[in-house]
């Protein structure tokens, strides 16, 4: 496992909720996961709802897992969707086999910031650094000013590399934290195409902590298996229609790399112990061979705001 101590830089805008700090405060660890270099998105996310906690960079998804289960670090920060770019690889088949649950959700806008060593200057740049995703999300300013993609495997390894190069042709497009982490220049502050570009992060921990009922808007998660019958998916959750609940996700992944066997990703408004989602899961159950609950946590005000938008 490759994983190192993340930078505690800028200053926090968000906090974890009242229960989900009590539950996880008496832990030795106060340490967070997550995947990328420092300076990445899910750094800034790290910093932002957990202020007082140690980020720790590891360099792959399953080193994010294995931290957590290892207790090396009492939670992880994963990305599970972005707005624009859809669900994040990999998450899917991870999670459910991983023994981790989730506790909490946070949406946080992505930002983009043209960088590069101190002194230059934006008619400098020729070439631009940074992951393919963030590339493909700021088309806008690399026409504008026909500057030369260059694929990184990390917004904010980008910005390292600059910084390393010390070559004034050579920008970065990385978040905001790492400019300030690698003591880079900025040129040209939000370059992404879209203003309303926004990625769901979920947080996990090996213990099982739900969210109270009746103490303000709830999601929960959940796989199931569908059983191999004609109208098996139609029927399953046809409950949830009838009981009212509203369904804000569903995804079907292939289970094993086979096209018969598949599984489906689930999140609803409500908690188990709310009657409505409590007779839905019941008889999704009956046409089901496995339903298996990820995690009941508060909604995130932003998921909260949309809805009511």
């Amino acid at each position: 496992m490759t994983c190192k101590g993340g930078k505690t830089v800028g200053t926090p805008t968000l906090c974890c909720q009242p229960w989900e700090t009590h539950q996880v405060s008496a832990k030795a660890t106060t340490r967070i996961a997550y995947q990328g270099e420092p300076g990445s998105n899910s750094h800034t996310i790290c910093q932002e709802a957990y202020p007082q906690w140690e980020a720790v960079a590891c360099a792959s998804f399953e080193d994010v897992f294995a931290a957590v289960q290892s207790d090396d670090c009492t939670l992880a920060m994963i990305p599970i969707d972005n707005s624009i770019a859809g669900r994040v690889a990999d998450i899917h088949h991870f999670l459910p086999d991983s023994g981790l649950h989730i506790i909490a959700e946070h949406f946080m806008r992505v930002r983009f910031h043209l960088m590069a060593v101190p002194g230059a200057t934006i008619s400098d740049i020729k070439t631009v650094h940074s992951h393919v995703h963030a590339l493909g999300q700021c088309r806008k300013l690399i026409r504008e000013h026909q500057l030369t993609p260059v694929i990184s495997g990390d917004t904010a390894g980008a910005a390292r590399e600059i910084a390393a190069f010390g070559d004034p042709t050579q920008g970065a497009i990385s978040p905001p934290l790492a400019a300030e982490i690698y003591g880079l220049d900025v040129l040209v502050e939000d370059v992404e195409d879209e203003a309303h570009n926004t990625t769901r992060f979920v947080v996990l921990s090996k213990d099982y902590v739900q969210a109270p009922a009746n103490n303000g808007p709830v999601v929960t998660s959940f796989v199931f298996n569908v059983r191999n019958l004609p109208a098996a998916l139609y029927k399953a959750l046809g409950g949830f229609a009838t009981n009212g609940v509203n369904m804000t996700k569903l995804e079907s992944y292939m289970v094993g790399g086979m096209f018969a066997a598949t599984q489906f990703l689930a999140e609803v408004d409500g908690h188990p112990d709310d009657q409505p989602v409590k007779n839905a899961l019941e008889e999704l159950s009956f046409f089901t061979t496995e339903v298996k609950i990820l995690g009941v946590y508060p909604a995130d005000p932003f998921r909260v705001a949309a809805a009511n938008s």
